[in-house]
């Protein structure tokens, strides 16, 4: 039976790059629909060939121009991660070539080694894009709905009553849990770990101890959304600050992790404060968490952590998956005052803050009423986003809508 295709935010920002560039990256991490999504839009145009296999491996990094000269452009290559070598022959190939457009669509798992490569063979010739597990736009078929801030025509809406809303969240958003609903998806995610475990994260580095490392995980997972002490974990596991923050830098170059850091005028201060860290995929949260149904997702004590990952991955995904870089920090005072999450965009400031009751209050918006008066001018109107039903305003420039409507 074949599984139905959703759509996907990132496909009209693909097919322009393939049309202004001799080549194209798009990193983001494992089963996140990179390959089905470049097979949907370049299958009747493009060769495709995995760098995953190890013969194919092999081939390619024994003679390299042989290899290209076989695999001509328009060609696919999967995994290029596995042959980061083969980088200068394809920049080569391309400068034979350079006013060919679309001749190479890269993929790779690895943000960070891979960034590496391109950026030293390919400056100048690539797009590098990013697709991460499917937004709730996506998965509602609506992938091209603005955020609230930008618009207030064509909102996302799911119509989810709460407890399907949780299903979701303890499920994640990965395509193959998405178009597969009768997988049990804490099998899938134990499996998508070992899988991790075993290929991407000593492909990064060599990690030798895979146990302690797997702790650090649900470390860091039973630490979402608050701040990273890393000396804390340390003390817990018994492992060096310097390790963790390696281990640390694997999960954000996986596109496991986001590093949130503090927002403040001054650059240098946001790179040396305290980060906050969450999750990209909710279901990785919860597996890691130990949940295994919604009501207990929903009443425990995670379930402000995973509803603001929810907030946070809608926001990444929905500006990432447009080609753009998204500018988010979280805001906090000495006296108390904090939000959530503030998005740079457009050259203002949006604050917005994740609450999980349903019953909207205008004490909700404290936070982002002091974030306004602090930052002054630069401060946009801001948003609560909550698990209920109700739109409504919450302060002269603040407003509260449900995370289904937003």
């Amino acid at each position: 039976m074949k599984r139905p295709y959703l759509r996907r935010s990132l496909e009209p920002v693909l097919t322009q790059a393939a049309r202004d560039f001799p080549a194209v990256v798009l990193t983001g991490p494992r089963q996140s629909g990179k390959t089905t999504v470049l097979k949907h839009l370049f299958g009747k145009t493009h060769r495709y060939v995995s760098l995953e296999l190890p013969d194919v491996q092999a081939a390619a990094l024994s003679d390299p121009r042989g290899f290209l000269a076989l695999h001509s452009p328009p060609v696919i290559f999967d995994e290029i991660q596995y042959c980061p070598g083969i980088l200068a022959y394809i920049k080569e190939a391309i400068d034979a070539r350079r006013s060919h457009k679309g001749q190479y669509i890269l993929t790779g798992s690895q943000n960070l080694l891979l960034l590496e490569r391109v950026t030293e063979s390919l400056a100048g010739r690539v797009a590098i894009l990013r697709l991460l597990p499917l937004s709730f736009r996506e998965l509602s078929r609506n992938p091209n709905a603005r955020l609230p801030w930008e618009s207030h025509h064509g909102r996302f809406s799911a119509h989810l009553s709460l407890n399907p809303l949780w299903q979701q969240l303890l499920r994640g958003n990965y395509p193959e849990l998405a178009v597969e609903p009768e997988r049990d998806f804490r099998l899938w995610h134990a499996s998508y770990l070992q899988t991790y475990l075993e290929r991407d994260v000593r492909l990064v580095r060599q990690i030798g101890d895979l146990a302690l490392f797997q702790s650090f995980l649900r470390t860091v997972a039973a630490r979402s959304g608050q701040l990273l002490n890393l000396s804390d974990i340390s003390r817990d596991l018994g492992a060096a600050v310097n390790t963790l923050k390696i281990w640390l830098s694997v999960l954000e170059a996986s596109h496991q992790v986001v590093v949130l850091r503090p927002y403040y005028a001054n650059v240098g201060k946001r790179l040396v404060k305290t980060p906050k860290v969450y999750f990209t995929d909710t279901g990785t949260l919860c597996y890691l968490s130990g949940l295994k149904d919604a009501d207990h997702a929903a009443a425990g004590p995670l379930a402000g952590a995973i509803f603001e990952t929810a907030v946070l991955s809608e926001i990444l995904k929905t500006l990432s998956h447009r080609g753009e870089e998204p500018e988010v920090y979280f805001w906090r005072t000495s006296t108390g005052s904090e939000v959530d999450f503030v998005i740079h965009s457009g050259g203002k400031l949006i604050p917005v803050e994740a609450k999980l009751s349903a019953t909207l209050q205008p004490a909700m918006a404290g936070g982002i009423i002091a974030f306004q008066k602090d930052v002054g001018k630069k401060a946009d109107n801001g948003f609560v986003i909550h698990p209920g039903e109700s739109r409504l305003p919450l302060a002269p420039r603040v407003i509260g809508i449900p995370f289904e409507k937003w």
